[in-house]
């Protein structure tokens, strides 16, 4: 049986840089030894979520991007893990990425994802930061396999999700900031968080792969708004079957085994790849069929 075993790290900001990287590392060496192979972290895991404003000093965080590497590849080889990072990068002057590095357990760089759907909302205002990636989306090879490493926002989308299965991912990776506005109802706040875990389901079965999604919690705030991170990190299995959920409020390691050998099973019982009838989909390339 092929297994991986593999830890979602769930956690608030801490008010700086380095007492939230001393929290995320503390939490990476405890899973690694409980046996974990494939750690995962959460989107822009080492500051505050900034792109609740338009804050031209912001920048600023992008230019440890090569730091950071450096950094965290080496936790990777000490902790013996495949990481998955989520790092603001500063690509050229005035060009910056939402970008995914993905560490081997040697501590290389198996692979980068720059996040290709950028939300422009109240509170999410990240056109303002990122530029759209160009990586196309194609899995990340490690030496567990092939991950298909997607961000936040990309959540959303089918397509996404689908072309990295087609490029042979067993396990879709969100890492991932979304929360509660404080003004919207509490029934309006659940119908956004059961979307949220339900597209992403669905991802799981209509491509027959492991789903997880890693997001981070507590409230944060610029002036008089904020946003209450909503937590709820979550596995899902290639039927859709819940493995895995944290809560909504504290730092947590979800950690479980995942049977590898499941997605052959599934997939020869519902086998939605091979039904698949690709000579009717040219439309899926427009915006919209008028």
């Amino acid at each position: 049986m092929k297994s991986i075993n593999i830890a979602l790290i769930q956690h608030s900001f801490k008010k700086n840089k380095q007492d939230t990287i001393n929290c995320t590392i503390d939490l990476i060496k405890k899973a690694s030894g409980n046996g974990a192979d494939l750690v995962c972290l959460q989107e822009l895991h080492t500051t505050e979520y900034f792109c609740q404003s338009e804050n031209v000093e912001f920048f600023k965080y992008a230019e440890s991007f090569d730091n950071d590497i450096e950094y965290f590849s080496k936790i990777a080889k000490d902790n013996k893990i495949v990481l998955v990072s989520s790092l603001f990068e500063k690509r050229a002057k005035g060009l910056y990425h939402n970008t995914s590095v993905v560490f081997d357990k040697d501590g290389r760089v198996a692979g980068k994802y720059r996040k290709m759907h950028i939300p422009d909302d109240p509170g999410f205002y990240e056109k303002f930061y990122f530029t759209i990636g160009d990586n196309e989306f194609k899995p990340i090879d490690t030496s567990l396999g092939k991950l298909g490493v997607l961000i936040c926002w990309d959540q959303w989308y089918p397509e996404a999700a689908r072309l990295m299965t087609l490029g042979g991912a067993e396990i879709l990776i969100y890492p991932t900031a979304i929360g509660f506005d404080r003004t919207d109802s509490k029934e309006e706040q659940q119908r956004q968080l059961e979307a949220w875990i339900g597209v992403q389901r669905g991802h799981a079965i209509a491509n027959g792969v492991f789903v997880a999604a890693i997001n981070r919690v507590g409230f944060e705030s610029f002036g008089d708004d904020g946003i209450i991170f909503w937590g709820n990190s979550f596995i899902f299995g290639p039927q859709g079957e819940l493995i895995a959920k944290a809560g909504d409020k504290e730092d947590e390691i979800v950690q479980m085994t995942l049977d590898m050998d499941r997605i052959s099973q599934v997939r020869n019982i519902w086998p939605f790849l091979r039904d698949r009838r690709i000579e009717f989909y040219n439309n899926i390339m427009k915006r919209y069929i008028d």
